[in-house]
């Protein structure tokens, strides 16, 4: 399940952050995503949602959503 499925307000447990793109691996590390790290779906847009994680929100869209394993 990734985190485009999650519901929001319930806290989920990073497993695995699945993408090719090194670039995209670097910046999800650079806000504390990665496995082991609980992580919150605060709410969903269209094309984005915006997470909790370590205290700290951020909006990301669809496709880093999709990359991020729960």
């Amino acid at each position: 399940m990734n985190l485009n499925d999650a519901v929001e307000g319930k806290e989920y447990i990073i497993r695995a952050i699945e993408t090719d793109d090194e670039e995209m691996d670097a910046f999800l590390f650079s806000l504390g995503c990665y496995s082991g790290e609980p992580i919150t779906v605060i709410s969903r847009k269209k094309n984005s949602c915006v997470i909790c994680i370590k205290d700290a929100r951020y909006s990301i869209d669809t496709q880093l959503a999709g990359a991020i394993t729960i």
